[in-house]
């Protein structure tokens, strides 16, 4: 009985050990997680420390019923009433051409954020992720359910890369320590990411709303230098344009925007491309701000991790389909690929609700479907040229749409 008593006074005294260690690291370990990314004048979008969307604070409650800090947990373990997803989705990798023909434009979607855009010879990346989770600890955290769409042995030479913001499931260390030792790419950034990226041996440029660079300068040349591209092949010819959008960055929560989140659009010789990164929709001016650089051929627009809890239609942080068909819309894309659904389980919805949702609000609109069109991963698309938008009948089902949960 004595031998009992004491086993468990020694279990107490180390449970009472392990809450005291559990409080000291509450308080003690976030300041030295915290990390100062970018130092710079104060802005519309930058108050000196922290950066922050000038058309309102993101906020994002934990479901009913629970504490943000108890989802986080359940969501990091996997232990959670999110619904089920598949294991593993079956998929067919893309073997892409080495570029693209002088006036050609080809996206491939690898999954998640990462497309490969392939234009007048130059070779993009979006957002690129190869890792299998999503996570800073791994392999706690989001794991994929579809291998990339393009095995990283088969892409080709990338030229460029553009990196929307911070969080794990976009900037991926591990992906683009390889490409970097690959190929060597120009990479396009927003500001205080690129402090992350050096201190991994990857130079980057970062860059602020509203500003751009072009090939020519990233590739050491002036920028109102003549460029000879006679066979089109990896040729400098484009110009990046960082533009605003609606989101947050963190690395590790105690680090909470201290860079900046930004989308794109990429003017080449094809066309203009614009990438949305990840977004939810704030007040929807930005997207009429990039329409405004000149009209896009191709928009990558995010449809997925929208649902917090069931029945939800969007977020502050992720747009839903409903709200990127009106992204689309502002935009006046010619095409449009949904993005940022389907590969990692971030949210409530279920595998294939963003795309059969997208499907009701592009009827809702009297949008074609073929003009924003779901792919599968790995599957290609020739992208048309920029032609006068081709409406159809409007046919609405808004049951339907709520039904989808």
């Amino acid at each position: 009985m004595g031998r009992l008593i004491r086993i468990v006074r020694g279990l107490g005294v180390a449970l009472l050990f392990a809450v005291v260690a559990l409080c000291l690291a509450i308080t003690i370990v976030p300041p030295f997680l915290d990390r100062i990314y970018y130092d710079g004048p104060v802005s519309r979008h930058y108050d000196g420390t922290h950066f922050f969307n000038p058309d309102g604070a993101i906020d994002v409650p934990a479901p009913p019923g629970t504490s943000r800090q108890g989802f986080i947990l359940r969501w990091l373990l996997g232990d959670d009433d999110r619904p089920q997803w598949p294991v593993g989705i079956a998929v067919k990798p893309a073997r892409p051409a080495p570029f693209a023909a002088p006036r050609g434009m080809v996206a491939t979607w690898v999954g998640h954020a990462s497309v490969l855009v392939q234009a007048a010879g130059l070779n993009i990346l979006t957002d690129p992720i190869w890792s299998d989770h999503a996570s800073p600890l791994p392999p706690f955290g989001p794991k994929r359910v579809a291998e990339p769409g393009i095995r990283f042995d088969d892409l080709p030479k990338i030229d460029l890369i553009v990196i929307s913001h911070n969080h794990y499931d976009h900037l991926d260390l591990p992906t683009l320590k390889r490409l970097w030792e690959r190929d060597k790419p120009k990479i396009v950034t927003s500001l205080g990411n690129d402090a992350l990226l050096r201190a991994h041996g990857i130079p980057a440029t970062a860059l602020d709303w509203g500003q751009s660079v072009s090939g020519a300068a990233l590739n050491g040349l002036a920028p109102g230098a003549v460029i000879q591209c006679g066979n089109y092949e990896h040729c400098p010819d484009y110009r990046v344009h960082v533009t605003r959008n609606h989101h947050w960055s963190s690395r590790w929560g105690s680090d909470r925007n201290r860079a900046l989140w930004s989308s794109f659009v990429i003017a080449t010789r094809a066309g203009n491309i614009f990438f949305a990164g990840d977004t939810g929709a704030g007040d929807m001016g930005w997207p009429i701000e990039a329409a405004r650089i000149g009209p896009i051929r191709l928009a990558l627009i995010p449809i997925g991790a929208f649902r917090f809890w069931k029945g939800q239609m969007q977020s502050d942080a992720h747009v839903g389909p409903i709200q990127a068909v009106e992204m689309f819309k502002r935009l006046g894309a010619s095409t449009a690929i949904p993005i940022h659904w389907g590969t990692f389980r971030l949210s409530y919805e279920q595998w294939d609700t963003p795309p059969r949702m997208l499907e009701l609000a592009l009827r809702c609109q009297g949008i074609a479907r073929k003009r924003f069109a779901p792919l599968r991963i790995g599957q290609s698309l020739q992208v048309p040229g920029v032609s006068p938008v081709e409406r159809v009948t409007p046919h609405c089902d808004e049951r339907a749409i709520r039904r989808l949960e």
